[in-house]
C-alpha cells in the first residue's frame, strides 16, 4: 500500500508536548506534516511549572528535518485558544489538522469534588476543545477541507467513579465533535473522537505494573489515519488500547409502541422496552437526529 503522507498539510496539536500529544506530532512530522505544537508546560493537575516541552518537541521535529513551531498559550481561555490556531495561520497560511489532546487530571469522590476541581477540568478539555475548535473549523469551512480528531475517553461513555468532571468534560466531547462532523458534512471537514488507552503521566497513582504495553506510540497511527484526506470516517468514536482497536457507537433498543401510557403500562413492560435483542444505531452525520425522530415518527404512524 502508498505510503500514507502530509506533506504540505498543517496540523495544530494541543498538549503536543508529551505523552499522546507528543506521540501524534511526531508521527504526523515524520510523514510530511507541518505540526503546531502546543503545550504550556503544566502539570497534571493544570498548575504552572518551569518545563518547556512544546519548545523541546518543536526543536527535536525540526533536528530530525520536519517543520515545527512551538506554542504555548492555554486552551482554557477563549483568547488562548485562538492564539493557537493563529500560530498556524500566522506561520504557514492555513490549518487543515486539529488534534485536541491537551488534558489534566482532578481526582475526587463526586460528593466532596470542588467547584474549583471541577472547572479546572471543563475548562481544559471540553471548553478548551471548544475554543481551538471554533477558530479552526472556521478556517477549514472557508477551505472546503479539514480533519478534526478529540481526545475523548471511555470514560466519556461509561464514566468511571472519582473522575465526574473528567466523564462529563469527554463525554460533551463527543457531541461537539459530532456537531463538527454534520455541519462539516457538504465541506469535507470531518470530524471524530478518539477513546484511547495509553500510560502517560496522567497514569499517575494507578498501578500499570501487570498492564500489557499501552504507548502513545500505539495510538498514534489511528489517529493519523483519521487525519489524513483519504479518510472518509466523520462523527464516529474509535478506540485504541493494548495493540486493540475498535469502533464505539450508541445505541437504541427497537422500542415498543403504544398510542398511550400510563404508569402501569410502562412497568408492565419495561423489560421489552429496555431489550437490546434489535439495536438502532443512527449515524451522526449527516443527520443521526433527525433520523432518529423519523423512526420514532414511523412507529408512531404504523410503519
Amino acid at each position: 500500500m502508498t505510503e500514507l503522507r502530509f506533506d504540505d498539510r498543517v496540523a495544530v496539536i494541543t498538549g503536543g508536548g508529551r505523552g499522546l500529544g507528543a506521540a501524534h506530532a511526531k508521527l504526523l512530522a515524520s510523514r510530511g506534516c507541518k505540526v503546531v505544537v502546543n503545550d504550556p508546560g503544566v502539570s497534571m493537575a493544570g498548575d504552572a511549572t518551569s518545563e518547556g516541552p512544546a519548545e523541546a518537541l518543536a526543536a527535536e521535529i525540526r533536528a530530525s528535518g520536519g517543520e515545527a513551531v512551538a506554542n504555548t498559550d492555554s486552551v482554557a481561555t477563549p483568547d488562548g485558544g485562538a492564539a493557537i490556531i493563529q500560530t498556524a495561520l500566522d506561520t504557514w497560511g492555513r490549518v487543515d489538522i486539529l488534534i485536541h489532546s491537551a488534558g489534566n487530571v482532578r481526582r475526587a469522590p463526586l460528593a466532596e469534588m470542588s467547584a474549583e476541581d471541577w472547572q479546572s477540568v471543563i475548562d481544559v478539555h471540553l471548553n478548551g476543545a471548544f475554543y481551538v475548535t471554533r477558530p479552526a473549523f472556521a478556517a477549514m469551512m472557508a477551505a472546503g477541507y479539514g480533519r478534526i480528531v478529540m481526545t475523548s475517553s471511555v470514560n466519556g461513555v461509561y464514566s468511571n467513579k472519582q473522575v465526574a468532571n473528567y466523564s462529563a468534560a469527554k463525554g460533551g466531547m463527543i457531541g461537539l465533535a459530532n456537531t463538527a462532523a454534520i455541519e462539516g458534512f457538504a465541506s469535507n471537514v470531518k470530524a471524530n473522537c478518539i477513546l484511547p488507552a495509553a500510560v502517560t503521566r496522567m497514569s499517575e497513582g494507578i498501578d500499570t505494573s501487570q498492564f500489557p504495553p499501552m504507548t502513545p506510540e500505539m495510538v498514534a497511527p489511528l489517529v493519523a489515519y483519521l487525519c489524513h484526506e483519504n479518510c472518509e470516517v466523520t462523527g464516529e468514536m474509535l478506540i485504541s488500547a493494548a495493540g486493540r482497536m475498535a469502533r464505539a457507537w450508541t445505541a437504541e433498543s427497537a422500542g415498543i409502541y403504544q398510542p398511550e401510557w400510563t404508569v402501569e403500562d410502562v412497568a408492565a413492560k419495561i423489560d421489552a422496552i429496555r431489550s437490546m435483542k434489535d439495536p438502532l444505531h443512527f449515524a451522526p452525520a449527516p443527520q443521526g437526529h433527525l433520523d432518529h425522530l423519523l423512526h420514532s415518527f414511523g412507529m408512531a404512524r404504523g410503519g
